[in-house]
């Protein structure tokens, strides 16, 4: 293996899955593995603890007024995932709740919010040797990224797969419920007007609507391994 360290982007939808995908491929390559869904999802949760952002509606000055009390940042846990923190609070397990994922692309669609997290998400990169997954990776934080993969399944499939995820959680919910957010999250991502929810021109897709999680994971390794070595296609 090289020493060689590359910035890998892993952009794609909703629930697809490209989180357990990056942090996996982070882990084995011995990279950082950024989850910058997870940032704005933190917001959302304080915007939602303190009352600016409540069934959809946020009150943007308000917020925005605000972002320098906001402090996100990631703990390394011992299995080797990281858990999100919310001004120095982990909030791993609330961040991921149905009623966050209600109010986070309403949330994220604001361009003071989308500024203050790219910039934060571009200061991680410097030293590159990380895996970020997101919806504007390969877009706009990391355009000049060696390796870009834009993950898709469709939407059925990905409200499934976050069903089960909730359900072995404990968390209530139905997968009536689940599909319309990942619709209604869908349609928002890909038309929001600050950095949209899109392919970038030299990103790879991977549609892993019928692979397994080993078979995704050895796509990923297998691509990772032409582009360290030169061996791209």
């Amino acid at each position: 293996m090289t020493d060689k360290k590359i910035i890998i982007a892993v952009d794609g939808y909703s629930s697809s899955g490209k989180s357990s995908m990056a942090r996996a491929l982070a882990s084995r390559i011995g990279y950082r593995y950024i989850d910058s869904g997870a940032m704005y999802r933190a917001v959302t949760l304080w915007a939602m603890r303190n009352g600016v952002v409540a069934s959809g509606v946020v009150d943007v000055d308000v917020l925005v007024a605000s972002l320098d009390k906001i402090s996100v940042d990631f703990q390394p846990m011992p299995d080797g995932r990281q858990h999100t923190l919310l001004n120095r609070e982990d909030v791993e397990e609330e961040i991921r709740r149905l009623e966050v994922s209600n109010n986070v692309s309403q949330v994220s669609v604001i361009p003071a919010v989308r500024h203050r997290l790219v910039a934060l998400q571009q200061s991680m990169g410097v030293a590159k040797g990380i895996v970020m997954d997101g919806r504007d990776i390969g877009t706009t934080v990391f355009p000049d990224a060696e390796m870009k993969v834009f993950v898709t399944a469709s939407p059925e499939t990905r409200a499934r797969r976050r069903y089960e995820e909730l359900k072995a959680k404990g968390v209530d919910s139905s997968y009536e419920d689940v599909l319309a957010n990942v619709v209604s999250r869908d349609h928002i991502d890909e038309t929001r007007e600050e950095s949209p929810l899109r392919k970038a021109h030299d990103a790879v897709v991977l549609d892993n609507s019928e692979m397994t999680v080993e078979e995704q994971d050895r796509w990923l390794l297998d691509l990772f391994n032409k582009i360290i070595s030169g061996n791209e296609d």
